[in-house]
């Protein structure tokens, strides 16, 4: 009898053990993709700095704010520079990872529902990367303002491998406004917690790191917010057409799965929920 249980549990551990690798692999190879389209789009320096122009003119007509005048106030405190350019060499890529991992272990319809919007939203903004490059506001001499980056020593693109891989002419949309709201919206989508609407800090704080740091225009964060807004909206229609649930709390997947076990144990959550 012992026998009989042993090999469906060795069987369901090397399922599961396929499923991460194929969603680690689907989620680093559209990465690794993106980022060598990105490299093949900088060629026409000049057609980004008119693209560049381009934007800053409908900012201007928009009546936004100048980024130079934010960096100008982040500049007199030292301490919030060097946290901005923490923030934006540090947290972007990891915390996605890091929640795409606990979606997948605690939410596992709203991981599928985040993993399409991302790739999704990802594509588009490739496409335009490739088609209008855009010169970012420390690389357009006329706005005079500082690469906090490199001036701190924490530039990304002075990194041996990571900025070999870079494009820094990819200003529009911001993927790290889009993928820091989309963090938000799938984060307060599947937590319970009165506490999750906090994670609205998050894109709030990455359009301020990614403007004062001099990486991205105020239209690049809301091009890049607006793209994961129809991404999320596009592929929730695509679950809802196809029956499946793109909400939903995995508290009730778990509990499900303990008493299919034939016992009342205590469902494992998580601190996100």
């Amino acid at each position: 009898m012992a026998v009989s249980t042993i090999a469906p549990i060795t069987a369901s551990r090397r399922t599961a053990g396929t499923d991460v690798l194929r969603e680690l692999s689907h989620v680093l190879g559209a990465f690794l993709l993106y980022n060598v389209g990105r490299m093949l789009a900088a060629k026409d320096l000049g057609h980004a700095d008119a693209n560049a122009h381009d934007v800053v003119h409908v900012e201007r007509w928009l009546r936004l704010p100048a980024e130079a005048s934010l960096q100008t106030w982040a500049l007199g405190h030292d301490w919030l520079v060097d946290l901005a350019n923490r923030y934006y060499v540090s947290v972007h890529f990891p915390l996605t990872i890091a929640v795409l991992v606990w979606l997948y272990r605690y939410r596992r319809p709203m991981y599928t529902w985040a993993k399409r919007a991302l790739l999704l939203a990802t594509g588009v903004a490739l496409v335009f990367h490739v088609l209008m490059p855009v010169t970012p506001p420390r690389l357009l001499s006329s706005l005079g303002m500082v690469d906090t980056g490199h001036a701190g020593g924490m530039s990304i693109y002075q990194m041996p491998v990571l900025g070999s891989m870079a494009n820094e002419y990819a200003a529009m949309p911001s993927l790290h406004v889009g993928w820091a709201l989309l963090l938000a919206v799938v984060l307060v989508s599947a937590c319970r917690t009165r506490w999750r609407w906090l994670w609205f800090l998050h894109p709030i704080a990455t359009l301020f790191v990614v403007v004062s740091t001099a990486n991205h225009y105020w239209l690049d964060g809301l091009a890049g917010s607006a793209l994961v807004l129809a991404a999320l909206w596009l592929t929730h229609g695509i679950a809802s057409a196809q029956g499946q649930p793109a909400h939903g709390d995995g508290h009730h997947d778990l509990t499900a799965q303990a008493s299919g076990r034939g016992g009342r144990r205590s469902t494992r959550t998580s601190g996100f929920a």
